[in-house]
């Protein structure tokens, strides 16, 4: 393919739970070269989930390199055309770094660890609201999810960290804040092209992220003071809360990519919401390691009574109006076809599970409920742990593969009624056809029979788009439109010619009868935590 003159291009940093990809972009939002790694996952104890910060960083350079390879012996003039790079990452991953020399103080911890419990057991008897106790000021309950509980594990439990608070040397982070620190220029020994002096990387993170840490107040988009002093939480150690389009600064020398301004930061499932084109009323679900429901509930914070989270939708710009949302997360969708392939050997590759599964009409009776670390939404019961029940002489592999893929569903369709009853009928966004739709993306997609399956149980269409990495996409579309090469209405433009539709097939008093049974494995997770051999 020759290159143009008038050829541009944005890159996208997608750096997610297990993988990192580096997707860089045409201006018709067609992807032109792309690289993706995995990197390690480490599990020290029973629900404790941890990465390297470090790995991390080198899985950037890596993907950022080989995709720029790759679209250069295309023929694309990369480094001529870039315009900016959008980032978007795992959200709630929480890392504490030292200032003076640029390395962690301990390993990021991640979203699903539940090793927080214990704290919030004891600020939910020590606050007066109990569990909803910062609810009413940043949308989320006291849970192991979110960045501050982990923050306070951190600060109760690591000397390192204890000792570089005390000296003003600690610096805390999600993914995306240690990854823009390092992008432009670290603890400073790095230096731009345009510049000689030495550039310090810049301490910032976005307000998807931000409301995802329990510490954001969610009107003010700014450290909530009251709820830093309750948990004490020094502010010096937190990053300058930004909008979701704007320029934040410049990659240093030391990247394959150089003097290119960083210009959109969103959290994954927010990335989702801006590559999907989700305005208000609309909802989409994305399937990775988690599941992430969320719906758009415009300029107004709906606080919910159905077990939902309030957070951020988008801010695009700085002076840009902020939509909310109403999120549902699942804690285990796609981590338990990888748990099938790596832990019981059932499958040899995560794409295996939709022939294995295809092999029976039905999964017999057998019902997986994956609360390997508890559950999310809507049920918030840390307490839960996994069950696989139903189970007859008759069952065999077949019957389990396709129960774990109905288990991604069932779960989806739990945040679904709940975000219908908190919403109503901002909640009712239809299509055409006068349907409910829901829009999904995100690697599991990819499988038809779990897209099929989806609908089933929903009763409603499943819209899929043509490109299923829609966070990735979403970044880029911040960054390109910070920098002028997109418009909202360029993004916000529906683009369904492509999309593949999956209309339900199955028959309502069967779904009624499947989502009952459905709650009854539900309640067999309860109290398990403590079980002991």
């Amino acid at each position: 393919m020759g290159t143009k003159q008038e050829d541009v291009f944005i890159g996208s940093i997608d750096q997610g739970t297990t993988s990192t990809r580096f997707i860089i972009y045409d201006q018709s939002a067609n992807s032109i070269g792309s690289h993706q790694v995995e990197f390690t996952q480490f599990y020290p104890q029973a629900g404790w989930v941890e990465h390297d910060p470090m790995e991390i960083v080198q899985s950037v350079r890596v993907c950022m390199e080989k995709a720029l390879n790759k679209a250069t012996a295309d023929g694309f003039n990369v480094d001529k055309g870039m315009k900016a790079i959008g980032l978007t990452n795992q959200r709630e991953t929480t890392v504490v770094w030292s200032k003076s020399s640029g390395l962690p103080l301990y390993n990021a911890i991640v979203w699903m660890d539940n090793r927080t419990t214990s704290i919030c057991r004891r600020l939910e008897n020590e606050l007066s609201g109990g569990r909803t106790h910062f609810v009413e000021t940043c949308g989320l309950p006291i849970s192991t999810y979110f960045s501050a509980i982990k923050l306070l594990w951190l600060l109760e439990n690591v000397d390192a960290v204890k000792e570089a608070v005390k000296t003003g040397d600690a610096l805390f982070g999600t993914i995306d804040t240690w990854l823009i620190w390092n992008l432009t220029g670290g603890c400073g020994e790095a230096k731009t092209k345009a510049k000689a002096e030495v550039q310090p990387g810049v301490h910032v993170t976005d307000v998807s992220n931000a409301s995802r840490t329990m510490l954001m107040n969610l009107k003010t988009l700014d450290w909530d003071l009251p709820t830093l002093k309750t948990l004490g939480i020094p502010i010096s150690m937190l990053p300058k809360i930004v909008s979701n389009s704007e320029v934040i600064g410049n990659i240093v020398n030391r990247w394959p990519i150089t003097d290119i301004p960083i210009a959109g930061c969103l959290g994954d499932q927010h990335a989702a919401m801006v590559g999907q084109a989700c305005r208000k009323g609309e909802a989409k679900s994305t399937y990775g390691t988690g599941a992430f429901i969320l719906l758009n509930t415009g300029e107004e914070v709906i606080n919910s009574t159905h077990g939902l989270l309030s957070t951020l939708a988008y801010k695009l710009g700085p002076t840009a109006p902020t939509n909310y949302a109403l999120e549902g997360s699942i804690a285990i969708a796609g981590a338990a076809v990888q748990w099938l392939r790596d832990s019981l050997g059932i499958i040899q590759s995560a794409s295996e599970i939709e022939g294995l599964a295809s092999k029976v009409e039905n999964s017999g009776g057998v019902y997986f409920v994956p609360a390997f670390n508890g559950l999310f939404a809507p049920w918030w019961r840390d307490d839960a742990r996994g069950v696989c029940i139903g189970i007859t002489r008759f069952t065999n592999k077949s019957h389990i593969a396709r129960s774990v893929l109905e288990s991604m569903c069932f779960q989806v369709n739990d945040v679904l009624d709940s975000m219908h009853k908190d919403a109503g009928d901002k909640g009712e966004s239809k299509d055409a056809n006068g349907e409910f739709v829901l829009r999904v993306d995100g690697g599991a997609t990819v499988n038809n029979l779990l897209m099929q399956i989806q609908a089933d149980l929903l009763g409603s269409p499943v819209v899929r788009p043509s490109d299923i990495e829609t966070t990735a996409l979403g970044a880029a579309y911040a960054a390109g439109l910070a920098v002028g090469v997109w418009t909202e209405t360029d993004i916000f433009t529906p683009k369904t010619e492509k999309a593949t539709y999956f209309q339900p097939n199955l028959e309502a008093e069967r779904r009624k009868k499947r989502v009952e049974s459905w709650y009854k494995a539900i309640s067999r997770t309860f109290d398990l935590a403590d079980l002991s051999l």
